[in-house]
């Protein structure tokens, strides 16, 4: 195949609309157990079939008591009250409170009938079966009364909710065990390239692990995907139609390597022949030769053969495709503003993803080539240089977007 330098570079903005337009949100769901429903979003709208709490219940370790038999207690002149029973957190009072007396409750405890306030423990000494109150209460003091928190039969969640650990104790509290939520985005991982071999596998003459199939899984894992890694496509029309053509069971199909143009031209004309290349090409560096294409109204997503490129595309590229089909919040952090530890150049015309470690309070740049994964794994985040900027200046503020 004759080697052709990849033209009509889109940018990078274009590139991210063209991506988001062609990710679909998932519309299958599954049940699962509220042990596993953390970081999931729910597809099912919940109302409360309870009060939370179910019945009014001391929300301090003391005693209850009517509060008009308090009022007037000092430390100099204290209310004394008969102690009548005792009431453990899940237990039931049998005990009313009857004018003039006083029941022990701990924090979480049922009311018992009668009373109306809780005195805390802190307020009061116990002699023998009387209790000496040195401060008064008024109605309702230290008490959580029934539907406090939750009221029945309102509307605690809407579907499309993300499952973050507060509103998974809400459907504790209301005691749904089971629910239903979206289904999370499935993800074929096709490594290609002549020159990549397995891990674990021995190494041959000219021949490099396959790094890209395991970052790319480990990334789309991290933001809502089920990723499974196809064995290492072979760079022919045949063997390119088949991993392809299983491919599209799944949700989306992520393509790594192919790392020389005529291999990533193969790719390009095999996926015209099965359906529509959208773009072949951004305006970013490094991964210009990133390619999105629609099978079957599948997008697949074709990621620069070297580890650095791949991966930092992988943060700028497939991660706001995947969270959308996977209806997550878009999970940027906020950026932070620090100084540039040294001058960059960039090239003009190319929007570029600057690997960085924040050190001292400041960004230092850790890219080495596109082809070291050590770029990324030294770095805390990322800067990005526009396109009609070509030098950056020591000292000059910058955005470092955080992994």
């Amino acid at each position: 195949m004759t080697m052709k330098p990849l033209k009509s570079l889109i940018s990078l903005e274009e590139a991210r609309k063209l991506l988001l337009d062609a990710a679909r949100p998932i519309e299958r769901t599954e049940e699962v157990l509220l042990l596993q429903a953390g970081g999931r979003v729910i597809a099912q709208g919940v109302v409360a079939g309870i009060d939370v709490p179910p019945f009014p219940r001391a929300a301090m370790d003391g005693y209850a008591v009517r509060a008009e038999d308090t009022f007037g207690a000092g430390d100099l002149r204290p209310v004394e009250l008969p102690l009548i029973g005792v009431i453990h957190a899940g237990e039931e009072g049998r005990e009313e409170v009857k004018k003039g007396t006083c029941i022990q409750v701990a924090t979480g405890a049922p009311m018992p009938l009668g009373a109306n306030a809780v005195v805390k423990v802190e307020d009061t000494e116990l002699f023998g079966d009387k209790v000496r109150v040195y401060k008064p209460v008024h109605p309702g003091a230290n008490l959580a009364p029934a539907g406090e928190d939750i009221r029945k039969g309102a509307e605690m969640l809407q579907p499309g909710s993300y499952l973050t650990p507060s509103k998974v104790g809400v459907l504790a509290a209301l005691g749904i065990s089971r629910l239903r939520v979206y289904a999370r985005p499935s993800v074929a991982v096709i490594p290609s390239g002549s020159e990549v071999v397995e891990p674990g596998k021995s190494l041959g003459p000219g021949r490099i692990y396959d790094i890209n199939s395991y970052t790319l899984a480990a990334l789309i894992q991290e933001n809502g995907g089920l990723p499974r890694v196809f064995p290492i496509m072979a760079d022919e029309v045949v063997g390119l139609r088949e991993a392809l053509v299983e491919a599209l069971a799944f949700d989306l199909v992520v393509i790594s390597g192919g790392s020389s143009v005529g291999e990533r031209d193969l790719l390009a004309s095999v996926l015209d022949g099965m359906g529509e290349v959208i773009f072949h090409g951004i305006a970013v560096k490094p991964g210009k030769p990133t390619l999105l294409a629609l099978v079957e109204g599948k997008p697949v997503l074709g990621m620069p053969g070297y580890p650095t490129s791949c991966l930092t595309n992988g943060y700028g590229l497939l991660v706001p495709m995947l969270r959308k089909m996977a209806r997550l919040p878009d999970g940027e952090r906020e950026p932070l503003r620090v100084p540039l530890a040294r001058r960059v150049t960039s090239t003009i015309g190319r929007h570029q993803f600057l690997p960085v470690k924040l050190l001292k309070g400041q960004a230092v740049p850790v890219f080495k080539e596109s082809g070291a994964i050590t770029s990324m794994a030294d770095a805390d985040g990322y800067i990005e240089i526009p396109a009609n900027v070509d030098l950056l200046e020591r000292g000059e503020v910058v955005e470092v977007k955080l992994f």
